[in-house]
């Protein structure tokens, strides 16, 4: 019976991808037998080769003793060699005749020499008369020496060689010289030669029927073991045994008879098999009747659930061989009662996972805290709880740092799930929590608490009984509250509430409940903390932005602020009322958010306020600014500053500065890289003024335009920064366009529902960037308010100055404030008269207060000082200073203009009761006060 291995049965299998066939082939078993049956050919060979080449050797060494003893009596026992010895040349006459006996016999040498060894005969000539090498002591004796020496160059080469040396002897028998004759082993070695062929062959031979056999055996093991390698086939046992006794689910393999043929460890264990159950047959096994029907049976079985005692196992069954009729079975086991069982958790865990993968998406998706809260009550709500409280501090809610005082009384922040018409506190009630609550208990102990049954919650149920009865009724039964704290810093509690028709909260749910506040915690932290700095930016903004209306005649204005959810950054805006019933109207952002934006706003609109008080042409204050902006950003960029600064440099600023003249009706502006301003005009048309951009601020160097337009009266002037037509969802162009949309038709508003009507109109819902719009409706002084005329420079002339104000002050009702404005006029006119040049004129403007201007041609500026006792002058200003609520001087392209104002209140001048300046008046003579400053 063959068991299956888990592999696909094919006749080849090709080799894997990257293994050369060679390679694999080596490592196959029939490979290895060929290589080892190339080593044993080659060794044979190799053997033999060195054994003929011995015997080769030591046959060739006996025949070269014989042919070189047989040569050497040959030619010693020729006629005349015993007398060619004697002759008085033995060489001239013996060297030819060894020569051609050497070549005759084959010899390498045929040596004659004398008995005391000196060479009459040699190959090469030069080599005659030398000694002879080699034994000669034996031959002179009459015996025939064999050996083996070397000698000088022979014409075979060098090499050891065989030599036979015999002596030659007279008719006497007396030896008169010795022959040499021999043979190198160089020349002997030769003699094998012709066998070696034949040794090769049989090597080949036998190499080739090896390769015939391997081959045949490695494509017979190929079949049988289906193209796996020796190797492999141990893997796949370890493995499949490895697998089979490590998985959890039961094999059983059965013959065609019904014996149990293998049974791994799981099958053991769920069966209660016996150890030694190989080849007996499953009905000795005591099996449940279900179980052993089926093992018995020849049906295939898929996935059928059998019960065997208290478990229930899903059966499988397959024929072990489908195709063929040799019978034998496969089948698995798998308990189901515990896959359930795990299973069920899984689907529990894998649904907690989700869900927190859903809070971690869904919570803290602003920095609002109790959207935050509502965030966590929405996602808990359905999926963990039927119904989610969630109470915070109420330092939290306003972005203060939690204290352990506040923990009694908490405000409901969020609600949470399908059951909000349960008797729970509604939002932002104060709730506060006895200490036996499971509320305070978490917030004490800093974990959470599990009331698995509400009903048996004496502590919960003491908080409010009425409320607590009514929500039993309605079906709550469980709860878990956890604590949501950030830093070890409790700032809430979540409370999870489930009805009736839900399972009851377990102790693992407290775990859970806890992960999920812990992520809320940090978000809801992270939102407080940005509340409290997002009020204390906004708090600093607003302080730095104007606080009220200032008094003026000009304009009638009215403007909105809204801080960005980001936080606060550069945007101000100013009405700077100016000498002469003028306004400034100023807006400007600076670069970036945050506390280091808005104290920059602050530095810049505090100067704004002192180029103002100079009272210097829009384009001279914007340059002013320009160099500021410059000194603040080298400033920030220096060592020391960047050190000891949270923040950036300013990088730059926009800002439009417009001066508008009520009584002129004109309105001169200049805006460095500012949006242009709109005017609506009475009529309802929306125009832009075609104001020149100029560079920002911070550039440095750049000059500024200025442009003056006229403007009807009843016109509004709209002002602006980018935040309310610039966004994400839509650029400049089209927020401008809008804009006018807005404004439309509008002539008739007034300016605080202009502003109401932009801001609901083009406010974002989530501002990325701060807004700041200001609208201002103008005014024109009526004619009859303003009287001006020219006069000549003749000291004698102040009379009727004084006289001709005496009577335009009569006509406006405003005799009380005569005598006071008359010595002001005269004191003014007198001081142009005398040190300043013409032209010369007086005007005065009755509105809020009464003005008055004094003008001429000098650029000249007068002082205010104390004139000494014995001083015939000096005294003019400081009369002035007393008379009027405030003085000044500005410039002209024509000179300047010595101005003052008198408050005026009910028709009189606040000036009318000074006391101190009756004495001085009954003193000295008007006409002859002067300014010795100018």
């Amino acid at each position: 019976m063959e068991a299956f291995s888990g592999r696909p049965l094919s006749p080849e299998r090709h080799p894997p991808v990257g293994r050369s066939r060679k390679g694999r082939a080596l490592r196959s078993a029939a490979g290895q037998v060929f290589l080892l049956q190339v080593v044993i050919v080659v060794l044979l060979v190799v053997a033999a080769v060195v054994g003929m080449v011995l015997q080769a050797a030591n046959d060739a060494l006996q025949q070269g003793r014989r042919e070189s003893v047989i040569a050497a009596q040959s030619f010693a026992s020729a006629p005349g060699v015993a007398a060619a010895l004697q002759s008085r040349d033995p060489s001239a006459v013996l060297q030819p005749r060894a020569e051609a006996a050497r070549k005759r016999t084959g010899m390498d040498f045929v040596v004659v020499m004398n008995t005391k060894g000196i060479r009459y005969t040699y190959p090469y000539p030069r080599e005659i008369g030398k000694k002879f090498v080699g034994a000669i002591a034996p031959a002179l004796k009459g015996r025939t020496v064999v050996e083996q020496a070397g000698g000088p160059p022979l014409p075979t080469g060098r090499g050891t060689g065989v030599q036979a040396v015999v002596p030659v002897t007279d008719s006497r028998g007396k030896v008169v010289g010795l022959v040499s004759a021999g043979i190198t082993v160089k020349n002997v070695v030769g003699l094998w030669l012709p066998q070696l062929p034949i040794i090769l062959a049989s090597g080949a031979v036998a190499l080739a029927l090896a390769v015939t056999g391997t081959t045949l055996v490695s494509r017979r093991l190929r079949r049988q073991t289906f193209g796996l390698a020796p190797v492999e086939l141990a893997q796949l046992y370890e493995h499949h045994d490895a697998v089979l006794h490590a998985v959890r689910e039961g094999v059983l393999i059965t013959d065609s008879d019904g014996r149990l043929l293998l049974a791994n460890d799981e099958a053991t264990r769920l069966l209660g098999l016996p150890a030694d159950v190989r080849g007996r047959s499953v009905r000795e096994l005591g099996l449940p009747e279900p179980v052993m029907s089926l093992l018995s049976s020849r049906e295939e079985v898929t996935d059928e659930v059998l019960r065997a005692g208290d478990r229930l196992l899903a059966v499988n069954k397959r024929p072990t061989y489908p195709q063929g009729d040799r019978g034998g079975s496969v089948v698995t086991l798998r308990d189901t009662t515990e896959l359930a069982e795990v299973s069920g958790r899984a689907e529990v865990v894998r649904e907690r996972l989700k869900l927190l993968y859903e809070a971690g998406v869904r919570i803290g998706t602003t920095l609002d805290v109790r959207h935050t809260a509502q965030e966590l009550a929405d996602v808990a709500a359905p999926q963990f709880a039927d119904l989610v409280t969630v109470d915070l501090l109420d330092a939290v809610l306003r972005g203060w740092e939690p204290t352990a005082g506040g923990w009694r009384h908490l405000r409901r922040a969020a609600i949470g799930g399908e059951q909000r018409m349960m008797p729970v506190y509604p939002l932002d009630e104060v709730i506060a929590f006895s200490p036996r609550t499971p509320q305070m208990r978490t917030l004490q102990e800093g974990r959470g608490m599990l009331e698995t049954d509400l009903r048996r919650a004496d502590g919960w149920r003491e908080q409010d009984p009425e409320r607590a009865r009514k929500a039993l009724e309605g079906g709550l039964r469980s709860l878990v509250a956890v604590p949501l704290q950030a830093r070890n810093v409790p700032l809430g509690v979540a409370n999870f509430y489930r009805t009736a028709d839900s399972p009851a909260f377990e102790p693992e749910d407290v775990t859970f409940a806890e992960e999920l506040a812990v992520r809320a915690a940090v978000a809801i932290d992270n939102a407080r903390r940005f509340t409290r700095e997002h009020a204390m930016a906004v708090a600093l903004q607003r302080s730095l932005l104007p606080r009220g209306q200032p008094e003026q005649d000009a304009l009638e204005v009215a403007w909105r602020y809204l801080p960005s959810e980001a936080g606060v950054g550069g945007d101000w805006f100013d009405v700077i009322p100016l000498p002469g019933a003028r306004v400034a109207l100023v807006m400007g952002d600076v670069v970036g958010h945050g506390l280091h934006a808005a104290a920059t706003m602050g530095r810049l609109r505090t100067a704004v306020h002192n180029f103002s008080t100079l009272d210097l042409p829009v384009d001279e204050v914007l340059g002013n600014l320009d160099d500021l902006v410059v000194r603040m950003d080298n400033e920030e960029n220096s060592g020391d500053a960047m050190e000891g600064h949270e923040g950036e440099a300013v990088t730059g600023a926009t800002c439009l500065y417009a001066v508008y003249d009520p009584v002129a009706g004109t309105c001169t502006m200049a805006r460095a890289g500012h949006p242009e301003p709109v005017v609506v005009r009475p009529d309802g048309t929306v125009t832009c003024l075609g104001v020149p951009v100029s560079a920002p601020l911070g550039l440095g160097g750049y000059p500024f335009e200025s442009a003056e337009v006229s403007l009807p009266e009843g016109s509004q002037l709209v002002l602006y920064t980018d935040g309310l037509v610039e966004n994400r969802a839509h650029d400049f162009d089209v927020g401008l366009e809008r804009l006018r949309r807005a404004l439309g038709g509008s002539g008739n508003r007034t300016p605080e529902e202009m502003c109401q009507a932009v801001i609901d109109a083009l406010k974002p819902s989530r501002p990325s960037d701060d807004i700041a719009l200001l609208t201002a409706r103008t005014r024109v002084f009526p004619p009859s308010r303003v009287a001006e005329w020219d006069v000549a420079p003749d000291p004698a002339l102040v009379p009727s100055v004084r006289a001709r104000c005496r009577e335009t002050l009569r006509e406006w009702g405003l005799e009380e404030t005569g005598f006071a404005t008359e010595l002001i006029v005269s004191e003014l006119v007198t001081n142009a008269i005398r040190y300043g040049s013409p032209p010369i004129g007086v005007r005065l403007l009755h509105g809020r207060c009464l003005i008055c201007e004094v003008s001429d041609g000098s650029g000249t500026s007068p002082r205010l000082r104390r004139a000494a006792t014995t001083d015939e002058g000096g005294r003019g200003l400081f009369l002035v200073a007393q008379f009027a609520q405030r003085w000044g001087t500005r410039y002209t392209t024509r000179g300047k203009v010595i101005w003052t104002e008198q408050l005026l209140h009910d028709g009189e001048s606040t000036a009318s009761g000074l006391a101190p300046v009756d004495f001085l008046l009954d003193q000295f003579d008007l006409d002859q006060f002067d300014d010795p400053g100018l």
